[in-house]
């Protein structure tokens, strides 16, 4: 009788002391049999599970049971005799850890391919971490486990590395944003991939918690470009102040030379430096001033001509009328001068070379010298 007892297990528990098992299955030998009565003891972010002929049985959470026939209907199914008052169930336990694994890795082994508003097509490379949990364990051992020992966390995160990259690349698409501006929306990103998951994660009980980028890179070639755009841009913010600096020190020369000849050379030399310096200058401003310049269209023949012109290249039509009585400039179609109230009469009297508001009284135009009809 006593050898028999010492095969019967009174208290089934998992004390994990890991930090990677998903499935850990209760080790029980071909001599090992529940009996009715055990003590079932689930801790908390734990599931315990009992499969009988390669089903599930059924699923416990967190707490202290006594199995028993009376509480637990499913053991009626699993008693299979009776030994001096203790009924043997023959059936298998897995416990199913439920709590968040994090600080997993993810990185892109090939880079993203993006079309990009500034740069065109780009690729992109990327890590960061992610965190998962089992959120329905008698799916996920349907869908994933099968009858291994033991479900490491590596066994999953290689798996489904793929999947995140694909959400991720999912997500860079739909936000429309330039690669200048993906730095500053990282937590948007993040969020969008942990809401695409769900249809790639829940049919296997599984629920992405969390998931960081770390980092999204351009190709070096790219980033040399970029770096060399700002050493541009902060030559041109910074090239009046280093003129002025340069000729400073130029002139500082001059009072330590007693000579008058070195005096003459360093004169020249600072006008050489200075002309050179606003000529450097003014060509940054007038590439930039060409930059700026908008394309606009003549309001009577249509042509296209610069923004900041007077008058039209081609009709010579002016592009400013202005009050004939105090000059202030008007716009087309006005009844009545906005600073002075002078009620205007356009169709009355108008230069027909350049469109110029005149005075009843006048006989030429005060712009071009047309003679007045």
């Amino acid at each position: 009788m006593g050898f028999f007892k010492r095969q019967f297990l009174e208290v089934i528990e998992w004390k994990d002391v890991s930090n990677d098992i998903i499935v850990y299955r209760y080790p029980l030998t071909n001599r090992d049999e529940i009996m009715n009565s055990s003590t079932l003891v689930v801790r908390e972010s734990q599931t315990a599970v009992f499969v009988h002929k390669g089903e599930i049985a059924d699923v416990f959470g967190p707490g202290t049971y006594k199995l028993s026939t009376e509480n637990i209907p499913f053991l009626t199914k699993l008693l299979s005799l009776s030994t001096l008052g203790n009924s043997r169930i023959k059936a298998e336990v897995y416990f199913v850890n439920t709590k968040r694994f994090m600080g997993l890795k993810w990185g892109t082994q090939n880079p993203i391919m993006m079309r990009d508003i500034d740069f065109g097509n780009i690729r992109l490379r990327g890590y960061g971490t992610f965190a998962f949990k089992v959120t329905d364990p008698a799916k996920f051992m349907k869908e994933c486990f099968g009858t291994n020992a033991v479900y490491r966390v590596s066994d999953i995160s290689t798996q489904y590395k793929s999947t995140l990259i694909h959400l991720l690349t999912d997500a860079i698409g739909e936000s429309k944003l330039s690669a200048l501006d993906l730095a500053s929306n990282y937590k948007e990103i993040s969020k969008l991939v942990e809401k695409n998951s769900k249809e790639e994660f829940e049919p296997i009980g599984l629920k992405l918690s969390n998931f960081v980028i770390e980092n999204l890179s351009l190709p070096d070639d790219v980033e040399k470009m970029l770096d060399q755009r700002t050493k541009m841009g902060i030559i041109e913010d910074k090239m009046a102040t280093y003129t002025q600096y340069k000729a400073a020190n130029a002139m500082g020369d001059v009072a330590k030379n007693p000579s008058g000849g070195g005096l003459a050379g360093l004169g020249v030399g600072l006008g050489a430096g200075v002309n050179f310096g606003e000529m450097f200058s003014s060509s940054i401003a007038s590439a930039k001033n060409k930059k700026r310049d908008v394309v606009v269209q003549c309001a009577k023949c249509g042509a296209s001509m610069s923004g900041k012109a007077k008058f039209c290249p081609e009709c010579g039509a002016s592009q400013a009328l202005s009050c004939p009585n105090c000059g202030e400039p008007i716009s087309k179609g006005s009844k009545f001068c906005v600073n002075c109230g002078e009620k205007l009469k356009v169709s009355e009297k108008v230069c027909t070379n350049c469109g110029k508001v005149l005075t009843p009284k006048a006989k030429f135009c005060p712009d071009c010298g047309t003679k007045v009809k």
